[in-house]
């Protein structure tokens, strides 16, 4: 089928979709939602058999729909309507939810359903929700309702008459009065969930400081305590926050806009309040805590299981910035003393890595100085992992990865990916040649010809795409929850091998043998010497995408081009 996907954002749902699609051979383009004369325009030119909206804000003009088959996705279960739907979920507690194909109509959420699948909610932010069990019960229903609208023979259920069992249930948007937290009266809990619902967008409207900023995303802290709303220490760019009958980690902030001042952007807490933030301890938690101790939060945590070492980390966004990327390799090279033939890197949930962090850069008062920190600071940590000769690293990446996150997991021996992770290994859509080695590793592992293609034309690649192509190693079933386990099992069984000394040896071998060739170094300085042109020219496109990826404002040079 022709299928055009019709989208607010060509957010990570959307990428996923358009590469599942693509790998079971449909025509796939993209159209981001807006003018509807322009949609009208890009259906008579593109003539689709069917319109998926994955990700939808606004409305679908009747003289679409009642022309043409579209399919909204709604992100909750049969009889759940309204905008708020998984915001709603998580601020509630909710543990069992679903996801809804259904056919857009006059009213909103009310069509008939195509078909549905069920997800759990664990304790997470909504974002890690959404692009995890959410995005799993998505795409699941989502390929069903193509596969029936294909067939030409199913009837959707609508949503009222004998066949329907389901009861309705329409809410409205879930707005600040209703996410707004009382430090002094809710406990820890409920906290927690207010911040969970809104971590990523729209944030918790609040006070700190003197001043109102949005808070996004929070974690429990299970030994610091204070009076109700005060804070009490740094860690990790993160501030801790007493609650009633706790206290919580709050990762990023955002300043609210003034009216008529300039837009405002969201970054690590103890960056956004500055000279704001009152003098309080740092509170490092240790990199690898004994195994009776509850540290709490952390960003980057090391541990091993006999002859594995497993270093995670997981920042918000998947965003690394300089500080993120020193942290990170100091935490790399303390793994690298242990005694362990295989390191595993990553192994969460939710972002592998998405590269450098543009926000930090937007913000800084020199982007250009900033950009060029962050990419030298990501280089390094690449490098090392590169260099490792007594050990094999494992790069796990249980969630997405784009760019230098990419890059950097390619510069390990294998990578494993959860079959639901989505790639972009390419820098173009950011306006950036891009650095991490990735000349060197890209070609490596698929082939000068298909680095070529992955990079200049720039789109998503689903876990059995990139397995095919050779980009990653193993693709792992399973949901979210259990990748950790799973990834560690093999890691086990990888560490066990009898071959095991043997590939390392060869690893060491191969390394020696690649540096007389073309030493490592000559790679770096030949992308960093594009890259230097790209962030210290003023006019280079980089600046404007970086700020319009930023800022949230729609840049559609970047989409898929129609096929």
């Amino acid at each position: 089928m022709r299928i055009l996907l019709l989208a607010s954002a060509f957010n990570s749902l959307s990428q996923r979709l358009h590469a599942e699609l693509r790998d079971r051979r449909h025509r796939v383009d993209v159209h981001l939602a807006g003018d509807d004369d322009e949609l009208m325009a890009a259906v008579n030119r593109l003539r689709p058999d069917l319109v998926l909206a994955p990700m939808l804000r606004t409305a679908i003009p009747e003289r679409l729909w009642s022309q043409l088959t579209c399919l909204i996705v709604h992100p909750g279960p049969p009889g759940d309507r309204g905008p708020s739907s998984l915001d709603r979920a998580v601020q509630e507690g909710r543990t069992e939810w679903g996801v809804t194909v259904l056919q857009a109509e006059e009213e909103m959420d009310a069509g008939p359903v195509w078909a549905w699948a069920p997800c759990r909610l664990p304790e997470r932010g909504k974002s890690d929700l959404y692009r995890n069990e959410v995005s799993d019960a998505a795409v699941a229903a989502a390929l069903l309702a193509v596969e029936r609208v294909a067939s030409g023979t199913h009837a959707p259920q609508p949503q009222h008459g004998p066949g329907w069992r389901k009861s309705i249930r329409t809410r409205p948007l879930l707005r600040q009065e209703e996410r707004r937290i009382d430090w002094t009266g809710d406990p820890t809990e409920e906290v927690l969930r207010r911040l969970r619902a809104a971590d990523s967008q729209p944030g918790v409207l609040d006070e700190l400081c003197g001043a109102e900023w949005y808070l996004h995303g929070g974690h429990p802290e299970p030994e610091l305590r204070g009076r109700p709303g005060e804070l009490l220490a740094t860690r990790a760019g993160a501030v801790c926050r007493a609650t009633r009958d706790g206290a919580v980690w709050l990762p990023e902030l955002r300043r609210r806009r003034t009216p008529g001042g300039p837009a405002t952007v969201k970054l690590p807490a103890v960056t956004a309040l500055g000279a704001l933030l009152p003098p309080v301890p740092e509170r490092p938690a240790p990199l690898m805590p004994a195994q009776d101790d509850e540290p709490g939060w952390s960003d980057i945590r090391y541990r091993e299981d006999g002859p594995v070492g497993f270093l995670r980390f997981s920042f918000p966004g998947g965003a690394m910035s300089a500080e993120h990327c020193r942290r990170l390799l100091a935490g790399y090279r303390f793994a690298l003393g242990r005694p362990t033939s295989v390191l595993v890197l990553g192994g969460g949930r939710d972002f592998f890595s998405n590269g450098i962090h543009l926000n930090v850069i937007e913000a800084a008062p020199d982007p250009a100085a900033e950009s060029w920190a962050n990419i030298t600071a990501m280089d390094d940590l690449v490098a090392e992992v590169l260099t490792t000769t007594d050990r094999l690293v494992v790069a796990a990446l249980a969630g997405n990865a784009a760019a230098g996150g990419v890059m950097l997991a390619l510069a390990a021996d294998e990578v494993w990916c959860r079959r639901g992770s989505v790639l972009n290994p390419h820098y173009r859509l950011m306006g950036l040649y891009g650095s991490e080695y990735w000349t060197y590793t890209l070609p490596r592992r698929v082939g000068a010809a298909e680095a070529e293609r992955l990079t200049g034309r720039a789109l998503p690649v689903s876990a059995s795409a990139a397995e095919r192509i050779g980009l990653v190693d193993r693709v792992l079933d399973g949901g979210p929850e259990e990748f950790g386990a799973g990834a560690a099992r093999m890691a086990g069984l990888l560490a066990a091998s009898p071959a095991t000394q043997r590939r390392i040896a060869a690893k060491k071998a191969a390394r020696e043998a690649d540096e007389r060739v073309k030493p490592l170094d000559a790679y770096r300085r030949e992308e960093l010497a594009v890259m230097r042109g790209q962030f210290f020219t003023p006019e280079s496109p980089y600046h404007a995408l970086r700020s319009a990826f930023v800022h949230k404002r729609p840049v559609t040079a970047g989409l898929p081009a129609p096929r």
